[in-house]
């Protein structure tokens, strides 16, 4: 079989599909580049690993300066990574800059869920290229990895990463809870997209009335995905027991006084200076979740 005319002529098709096809044409290149990966790999199997090099060098002349021998490795390495999945099971919907992202990583359970996040929440490359670099995927606990490779129902609360990183430009380890409140109200869509997927905002210091008196809420987000409220609650300082009573009384209002019967529970998220994994391990309702913050 002569894989190199083969490969030639389907990168040459794929060259004219791309000037015609403008719109579609990067993901066109996701197909195009499997089935490149394929001849590539079955080449190589038959003539040695070193055929790569020696098609690049007529690639280059023949079609065009960027199928040197980087890509076309990236290209079969594309095709190794993927090619116990179907076709069809593939996120078709994403562009070759986007798996060419993800390639750098060496996990593959790491570089499903960060296709599985791009695709469900359509993120651009560069969003993709920001939660690779905040190594949002290693920031997920044990049981919530082992929830994604299963494929086992998560909840809210399994997808917040720990630690939740807040970005600053002054960092300040003394910081109030009002500056740090500031903080994130300063950069409320990269604190939003820190937590996970599907946040949404509906106010700060949210005033609610227990009896005689008024309370404040720091936070009071909504999830769309999980379709629950979400109460956050910001400490300065180690978690204490007494922070975990504070949310829960939260948590009970909003469910008695804003839930309807379609939403599920609130989710109470504690967002701490330094965890206390102890009182957490003891507190009996699950619902509530403590992360430590850092600043950046």
């Amino acid at each position: 079989m002569n894989y190199y005319d083969e490969i030639k002529d389907i990168l040459i098709k794929s060259e004219i599909y791309d000037r015609v096809k403008d719109y579609y044409k990067d993901r066109h290149k996701v197909k195009v580049y499997f089935e490149i990966g394929r001849l590539l790999n079955e080449a190589g199997k038959e003539y040695g690993k070193n055929i790569i090099k020696q098609y690049a060098n007529k690639l280059m002349i023949e079609v065009g300066k960027k199928y040197n021998e980087r890509t076309l490795r990236r290209i079969r390495q594309f095709y190794e990574t993927f090619n116990n999945l179907k076709w069809s099971t593939l996120w078709t919907k994403l562009s070759w800059s986007h798996y060419r992202e993800v390639l750098l990583l060496k996990d593959i359970n790491e570089i499903k869920y960060y296709l599985d996040s791009c695709e469900r929440n359509n993120l651009t490359v560069r969003e993709l290229q920001s939660k690779i670099k905040s190594n949002e995927y290693n920031r997920l606990s044990d049981e919530t990895k082992k929830k994604l490779i299963e494929r086992k129902i998560t909840n809210v609360s399994d997808l917040v990463p720990n630690p939740i990183y807040i970005k600053t430009k002054e960092i300040n380890n003394n910081l109030s809870e009002y500056a740090l409140k500031e903080i994130i109200l300063n950069n409320l869509d990269d604190f939003l997209s820190n937590l996970g997927n599907g946040f949404s905002y509906i106010g700060n210091e949210y005033k609610i009335k227990i009896g005689d008196r008024y309370n404040y809420i720091d936070l009071l987000l909504f999830n769309y995905i999980y379709n629950c409220f979400i109460v956050i609650e910001l400490k300065v300082t180690e978690l204490k027991k007494e922070h975990i009573g504070q949310i829960q009384t939260y948590m009970n209002y909003i469910d008695k006084n804003l839930k309807s019967v379609y939403q599920d529970k609130t989710i109470g998220i504690i967002i701490t200076r330094r965890d206390n994994k102890y009182l957490i391990e003891y507190c009996s309702d699950k619902r509530i979740i403590s992360r430590e913050y850092r600043l950046l």
